[in-house]
């Protein structure tokens, strides 16, 4: 520097033993101290910056910065330049190095300030080091463990919505499974009833080619096809209303299209589909619903948590070939809202099991090969797509009860939302 000091080395060094009271700071501050001259000169070290630099008090002491430490020289210069130029303190400036018994990089946490005359001239600047070579580990490491825990919770949820992807394929499935049982039987006694009435029909031309055709035959095969085509018509019936209702839920269950719908014909046409299922492990279902509860939300969400609620049911309330029942109601809570309730006298829950029912990945059945995900789905559908609330009670050996209070007017959940993530 250019600077012409104001005093000698010699009085800037005796600067110290006519201040006690900050020799004393010196000599038992736990943090590293150092005094520079104007033009930076090592005026005084105490023993704690001698101890993290790995410096010597002989080897520094009245010397310049630049003979002792040549890679900070330049820094060192510029700070001081400009607490002498400006007289404010310069706080907070990390140095980084090694120390000089030592290959391994440090860091230090500096801090300038003016030594000041009684008359306010500045005569030389104190310096106080922290080392913070640990503490700067410790934020590599957090950093490098936040950026892993960030990795593999993006990677967690790349899973988790392909299993979703995958449980909602599954109950699509079991849809499909359940309308192919209730298509089978009307269109198995509307096969039996074709094919008795055309043996019938070649009887009655045989018998009319003959010439010998009675009038209680034709009565007969009247009464015949009387019954046959009342029959056709009631199986075939039953068939095209199924097809209808899976024509109407299917596209629903894989897409997320709002539209608006009544809820209790949603209702009936989703759960209708199990039918056949719940009939054949000897389930009884009663449902129970208003007329008229139209709804502008989104019909898909709403069927597939009806799904998710009727599978779990059968998978865990009813396991192990247990007989029972369930209830389901659809009516208006208020002028704006509808409300759902869905209640098993299943096998229940334990205490821990209720709590984390709506829990990712979380099954008492994983030994057969359920996901964990069919309830956490139903949760996030009914806060999170239909903006609605939910509620489960359950207790051991009593069955469980699913509450779900649903706007009529679904909230948007358009903009910057996939249509499939409300799964």
């Amino acid at each position: 520097m250019t600077s012409t000091p104001k005093s000698s080395p010699a009085s800037e060094v005796m600067l110290f033993p006519q201040l006690p009271a900050l020799q004393l700071i010196y000599d038992t501050a736990p943090i590293g101290l150092a005094c520079l001259s104007r033009d930076c000169r090592y005026l005084q070290i105490n023993q704690r910056l001698t101890e993290i630099c790995g410096i010597s008090v002989e080897g520094h002491l009245g010397r310049f910065v630049r003979d002792c430490v040549p890679a900070l020289a330049d820094s060192v210069e510029q700070i001081v330049r400009s607490i002498i130029e400006t007289g404010e303190p310069v706080i907070g400036i990390e140095v980084a190095g090694q120390r000089a018994d030592q290959v391994e990089d440090r860091s230090w946490m500096t801090y300038w300030h003016p030594l000041r005359t009684p008359n306010g001239e500045i005569v030389a600047v104190n310096v106080a080091a922290e080392e913070i070579t640990e503490r700067k580990r410790a934020e590599r490491e957090i950093r490098s463990a936040r950026d892993a825990a960030e990795t593999a919770l993006r990677h967690l949820r790349d899973i988790q919505g392909s299993l979703i992807e995958a449980e909602k394929l599954a109950a699509l499935g079991r849809m499909v499974a359940g309308v192919a049982h209730e298509i089978n039987s009307p269109l198995g006694s509307s096969l039996t009833v074709a094919s008795t009435l055309q043996r019938k029909a070649e009887l009655f031309a045989a018998e009319v080619a003959r010439g010998d055709l009675r009038r209680s035959t034709l009565s007969e095969f009247v009464e015949l096809v009387g019954d046959a085509s009342a029959q056709l018509v009631s199986n075939l019936g039953r068939a095209a209303e199924r097809v209808q209702s899976f024509k109407q839920v299917a596209p629903d269950q894989t897409k997320s299209h709002r539209r608006s719908f009544d809820a209790s014909e949603l209702a009936g046409q989703v759960l209708s589909q199990f039918a056949r299922q719940l009939q054949n492990r000897d389930i009884a279902l009663s449902l129970r619903c208003e007329p008229n509860l139209a709804m502008d939300s989104y019909p898909g969400p709403f069927g597939q948590a009806l799904t998710n609620l009727a599978v779990n049911s059968m998978t865990h309330a009813f396991s192990g070939r247990r007989k029972g029942n369930i209830d389901v109601s659809v009516r208006a809570a208020g002028h704006e809202h509808v409300e759902v309730l869905f209640a098993d006298d299943g096998c229940g829950m334990a205490p821990d099991v209720e709590r984390r029912a709506f829990d990712p990945f979380f099954t008492t059945r994983r030994h057969d090969g359920a996901s964990g995900l069919g309830l956490h789905i139903v949760h996030s559908i009914v806060l999170d797509r239909l903006g609605g609330q939910l509620r489960l009670e359950s207790k051991l050996g009593s069955g469980t009860t699913v509450q779900i209070i649903l706007p009529r007017m679904a909230p948007d959940r358009s903009a910057g939302h996939n249509e499939d993530s409300s799964a």
